[in-house]
C-alpha cells in the first residue's frame, strides 16, 4: 500500500515540478525597426527584452543608427546607443521612449497608425520624424 501511494506521490511530485519548470514566465523579445529624419535619412535597428514591473509593458536594450542618405562619402555614418520603450496603454496604440545615442539624451512619443510614427527631440538638436515598428 505505501509503495503503491509512493509510487503515485511520486509522480504527482514530479509532474508538478515539471509543469513548474516549463511555465516560468519568459521574457518577451522584441525587434525594433524604424526611420528617423525627414527623409527617412537614418535606420534604427535594436533587439529589446521586456523589463519592468509595472502596469505597462516596458522594453530595452541596445540601438543602432546608420545613415543610409546618398551623402556620405566614406560610409555610412553610425551611432550607438540605448533605448527604453514603455507601450503606454493597454491597446498598445501609444508609445514613449528615452534614448541615449552617442551620449545625447534623447526622447520620443508616438501613436500608432501603420508604425509609430512621432518626433525624435534630442537635447541641442530639432526635432525630427521618426517611425518605428515593432516586432
Amino acid at each position: 500500500m505505501q509503495q503503491t501511494m509512493w509510487r503515485y506521490g511520486g509522480t504527482l511530485l514530479l509532474g508538478a515540478v515539471a509543469i513548474c519548470l516549463f511555465h516560468v514566465p519568459r521574457l518577451a523579445a522584441v525587434e525594433l525597426l524604424g526611420q528617423a529624419g525627414v527623409l527617412g535619412e537614418w535606420e534604427l535597428t535594436g533587439n529589446l527584452t521586456e523589463g519592468g514591473s509595472g502596469p505597462r509593458k516596458e522594453f530595452s536594450g541596445p540601438l543602432k543608427m546608420k545613415h543610409v542618405g546618398i551623402c556620405a562619402q566614406d560610409g555610412p555614418e553610425e551611432r550607438a546607443g540605448e533605448i527604453r520603450l514603455q507601450l503606454v496603454d493597454h491597446s498598445e496604440s501609444r508609445v514613449t521612449a528615452k534614448l541615449v545615442l552617442d551620449g545625447v539624451p534623447c526622447t520620443y512619443s508616438a501613436r500608432k497608425t501603420y508604425a509609430y510614427e512621432g518626433t525624435m527631440s534630442c537635447a541641442g538638436r530639432a526635432p525630427v520624424p521618426l517611425l518605428m515598428w515593432l516586432k
